[in-house]
């Protein structure tokens, strides 16, 4: 008998050896499952996926209505740029409250001010170096006449309209000054103002609010000394809307 074994030592020849196939990675298989189980789960991941996109439509439209809201109250907090109030709907100045400040501004009898239609409303600057000491929130004598006057023009051809000061800065910087920001300079300067319009004045404190800008908003440059000069100043702006208060003095 003949042996088909190889000797000790000698390689059998490949296509006497038995083949083995690799082992492979056990990957999920859906061959087990039945029609009715493949359709449940397509269902379920269909209901997820729909219930994700109407998660996802709420927080679209829930950040569109707070955005709507952040303009709305952003246009209510910068009136030159409102117009009339309807229920939360804001809507532009009409051309007769336009033309009706425009007629109104001109009947004003300030000097030596600077008297502008701003939109729907009407500012009138006043130089805050005559109305303060240098650098700080102490009226002058002559700032007090100023606000005398015109607080009693403001009350004859703008009786009971709301009534804004708005302080305002250079951009020079406050070293040496006990001041820590320009903003706290013109909140001092507005409220300096404000006082004593409420108390000295016909005008009543319901009729009135005060904003603090700081250097933010100068109307002409700051490389001149004259551009510096006319940018330090409180505007008085007059809007169409009349409060509905009696005065509180």
């Amino acid at each position: 008998m003949i042996s088909l074994e190889p000797p000790p030592g000698v390689a059998a020849p490949a296509h006497t050896l038995p083949r083995v196939l690799p082992s492979l990675p056990d990957v999920p298989s859906y061959s087990s499952f039945d029609n009715a189980q493949l359709e449940g789960a397509l269902t379920r991941s269909q209901t997820e996926n729909q219930l994700m996109q109407e998660e996802l439509s709420a927080i679209r439209e829930q950040l569109a209505s707070t955005t709507a809201q952040l303009a709305a109250s952003r246009v209510v907090a910068r009136p030159e740029t409102s117009g009339r109030v309807t229920g939360s709907t804001v809507l532009p100045p009409t051309v007769e409250v336009i033309s009706a400040m425009r007629s109104a501004m001109g009947q004003l009898s300030l000097e030596n001010h600077q008297v502008r239609l701003d939109g729907s409303v009407v500012r009138v600057e006043v130089s805050s170096d005559r109305l303060f000491e240098p650098g700080t929130a102490n009226l002058l004598p002559v700032g007090a006449s100023l606000l005398t006057q015109l607080a009693a023009d403001l009350e004859r051809v703008f009786p009971r309209h709301f009534l804004g000061i708005e302080g305002h800065l250079d951009s020079e910087s406050l070293e040496g000054s006990s001041w820590q920001s320009s903003h706290q300079l013109t909140t001092a300067q507005s409220s300096a103002v404000f006082d004593f319009l409420a108390t000295r004045t016909p005008l009543s404190d319901r009729q009135m609010f005060l904003v603090a800008h700081g250097a933010n908003h100068p109307v002409v440059s700051n490389a001149t000394a004259a551009g510096r000069k006319r940018n330090r100043r409180v505007e008085c702006v007059i809007y169409p809307e009349q409060a509905a208060v009696q005065n509180s003095q």
